[in-house]
């Protein structure tokens, strides 16, 4: 069966009785059977529910009954809870936790008739860059299997990547989706904060978190947000605004796009991505768009600024994991015991460093210097960036300082792992829509990504943009 890039080429073969959405979910459970002993991209895989739903699926497209989604085969992130299903965060201390409900979004896919094939490998309490945090084992970049997939969803970028789902849903907190999605050369959409609800996605740090999309094609990310939006009654925190047709994306609108001085000169920058950079400003200049240079005088302060505010919210929220209410739990005679020993086997290493700082930034001695600081500066680097959207419809800017690096090379260095996330938490930390586009690859094969940010609630002009540089890149290969 050939290799399908969205679902609008699905639809029309299975209306041509060419597939059936069950073949299509063997096709992608075979893809699976052949190719996870290597990857590693799944964690569970949800075989006999997923034919059998294709089953019930092809009898109502033949009804004439089918939701938006019918003939889409989706993975989910190991941090979104689906009913009676594992969810695990990729941690020792939930393994084999079942959840009782399921995420209001992976809900919504399924009402539309989308098949959920199973639950995907990442890093642990999404906190990483490179899937290697995983209790699991490690993820392995389907393009050059020596090379990490890039974090914290890794395991869906490469599941998306290895054609092992046509789509996958993940969190990105400060670039877990679009990181990963450069690295494996996917689409990676970030949307704005509170766009879509995070009822039933484990909580890494609730003011950043955020559901994305890994995908193949603009329409596709496009047509899972229209369904995944919108207000719920579970969640206090999400957008009460009306959920806008995502999918009519399509225009030749000319736009005012700016580009950041300092990430195109960061010493950290791969030479390789800034040419695919510049090129990329190129194009777009050259179908009728204006780019121009900004600077933002407070950039160099985005990264601390995030890893201080997610450290101390980890803090917080990890806290619940204490062996009392559910998931591992230690032997111990007395219950300081139990918390300590359930928490020193449970966690790994890198979960445990930010629980440690983070409640280092919150200790009553250290608070106005780190933590009340951050937020400060938090809302000055959102300020800025609204200011620059207020100027510009866009920011452009790599995704990532470099291209995936190989799976060990970074292990051991906690701060120069951190680096890898230098250009995709501004979004978080403004709480802006961004996307990576995969735009070429490197001289060894690897991909590519850039990365476009907008204001607030303006994905709609976000996929349009995308799906412009996109369909020059297509037709200027």
């Amino acid at each position: 069966m050939k290799t399908f890039q969205s679902l609008s080429e699905i639809k029309s073969e299975i209306r041509a009785g060419k597939l059936t959405v069950l073949s299509l979910t063997q096709h992608y459970l075979k893809n699976i059977n052949d190719k996870n002993g290597r990857l590693n991209a799944f964690l569970s895989v949800y075989a006999d529910e997923a034919l059998e739903h294709a089953k019930v699926v092809d009898e109502k497209i033949q009804n004439g009954l089918s939701g938006k989604l019918a003939g889409m085969i989706v993975g989910i992130k190991d941090v979104f809870a689906y009913e009676n299903h594992r969810l695990q965060c990729a941690s020792k201390i939930l393994e084999d936790f079942q959840s009782q409900f399921t995420a209001t979004c992976i809900q919504r896919l399924i009402d539309e008739d989308a098949i959920i094939i199973g639950h995907q490998n990442c890093d642990e309490f999404a906190m990483g860059s490179s899937n290697e945090n995983s209790s699991f084992g490690i993820c392995r970049n389907p393009v050059d299997e020596t090379r990490v997939p890039g974090g914290s969803s890794g395991g869906s970028a490469a599941a998306v990547a290895a054609d092992m789902c046509l789509l996958s849903i993940g969190s990105d907190t400060g670039g877990s989706v679009r990181q990963p999605a450069a690295f494996c050369g996917v689409i990676g959409l970030k949307p704005t904060y509170s766009r879509i609800s995070r009822f039933g996605l484990a909580a890494y740090a609730s003011s950043f978190d955020t559901v994305g999309i890994l995908a193949k094609s603009i329409e596709d990310a496009a047509l899972v947000m229209e369904v995944m939006s919108g207000p719920d009654e579970f969640d206090s925190t999400v957008s009460q605004n009306s959920v806008p047709k995502f999918s009519n994306f399509k225009s030749d609108k000319k736009y005012k796009i700016a580009y950041l001085k300092e990430t195109l000169e960061h010493d950290g920058l791969d030479s390789a991505i800034k040419s695919q950079i510049w090129r990329t400003i190129h194009n777009l200049k050259s179908i009728g768009h204006i780019v121009e240079e900004v600077s933002m005088s407070h950039l160099e302060y985005v990264l601390p600024t995030y890893y201080v505010l997610t450290a101390a919210e980890a803090s917080s929220n990890l806290s619940r994991y204490d062996g009392v209410r559910y998931g591992q739990r230690a032997e111990a005679t007395e219950l300081a015991e139990m918390y300590i020993k359930t928490r020193s086997e449970g966690f790994g290493d890198e979960v445990k460093r930010r629980i440690m700082t983070g409640t280092f930034v919150l200790s009553a001695s250290y608070y106005d210097a780190y933590y009340t600081k951050a937020q400060k500066v938090r809302r000055i680097i959102r300020e800025e960036t609204d200011k620059v959207l207020e100027a510009y419809d866009f920011i452009i800017s790599p995704t990532t300082p470099t291209t995936a690096f190989k799976i060990g090379e970074l292990k051991d260095d906690p701060i120069q792992m951190y680096f890898e996330d230098l250009y995709t938490v501004q979004a978080n930390v403004a709480g802006i829509p961004a996307i990576s586009l995969p735009v070429g690859v490197d001289n060894t094969g690897l991909p590519i990504g850039v990365q476009v940010m907008a204001k607030s609630f303006n994905e709609e002009e976000l996929l349009d943009i995308s799906n412009q540089i996109i369909t020059f890149k297509d037709q200027n290969r």
